[in-house]
């Protein structure tokens, strides 16, 4: 398929929430994806929210499996075309308090969330670097810049993948490869369905200058402005907050309209 049909990006955890979200934002860009999700089920009530016009192509897979990332990459450089562009959403939360944190969830959160971006990142800046450069998108969080409440392993995970981002910025640079982070604030996803109870909520609402939840489409603007060489081509190791304030609020008094 010509360069002209669109460039490529490949959107892990993108059968639903943020990553699903961000394919649209994306194809609605000019974009073509392939939507990686280790949920089958994920997948199939995913195919008919997408444009049927052979634009969309998805991959069964967990970002853990080093094997599986390296087959998908490998057959999306054959299949679909030049990679320019990724998108790790892919990841896992969970709302415990730190005293009450098991060993092995932290284990398997930090596995996903770090180990996970990490295999699929190295994965597709190999196949950039060989074909001329492009650019990569982690997901981070709020909770990985900051200290969050129950956030133990979810919070070390993402304030892992924002260093890690900066890393391979730094590495990458000279293939022409730029790396930038996305940390949302709280979304409305399934993932954080099941974990926000409603008194977490209220917390939340608390600090978000906004005042609301933020939409996967939100984040999916901010991802697709970072992968645009032509609207970020001088930005770099980078994380954008998309919070809805929270990061930038301090004492705040909302009885003060």
């Amino acid at each position: 398929m010509a360069e002209t049909d669109g460039p490529v990006a490949i959107v892990t955890g993108g059968a639903s929430g943020i990553g699903l979200a961000t394919c649209r934002v994306l194809l609605a860009q000019g974009w073509r994806i392939v939507c990686v999700d280790r949920d089958a089920k994920a997948i199939s009530e995913a195919r008919p929210q997408l444009p049927l016009d052979g634009r969309v192509w998805f991959a069964e897979g967990d970002v853990t499996d080093e094997a599986r990332v390296a087959e998908i990459v490998a057959n999306a450089k054959s299949s679909v075309g030049r990679i320019k562009g990724l998108v790790t959403c892919a990841g896992i939360a969970r709302d415990t308090p730190f005293l009450e944190t098991t060993v092995d969830d932290f284990r398997r959160i930090n596995e996903v969330n770090v180990v996970g971006t990490f295999i699929i990142s190295r994965e597709v800046a190999k196949a950039m670097r060989a074909s001329g450069g492009g650019a990569i998108v982690t997901i981070a969080s709020v909770s990985g810049l900051l200290g969050n409440i129950g956030r133990s392993a979810y919070g070390a995970s993402k304030g892992a993948v924002v260093n890690l981002t900066r890393v391979m910025a730094t590495e990458l640079a000279r293939y022409g490869i730029r790396v930038n982070s996305v940390a949302p604030g709280p979304v409305e996803t399934p993932m954080v369905a099941a974990v926000h109870t409603p008194a977490m909520r209220d917390v939340w609402h608390e600090r978000l200058l906004m005042d609301r939840y933020g939409t996967p489409s939100e984040i999916g603007e901010a991802v697709a402005f970072l992968l645009d060489e032509k609207r970020s081509a001088y930005i770099t190791g980078q994380v954008l907050a998309v919070d809805g304030g929270f990061l930038a609020a301090g004492v705040i008094d909302k009885a003060r309209g």
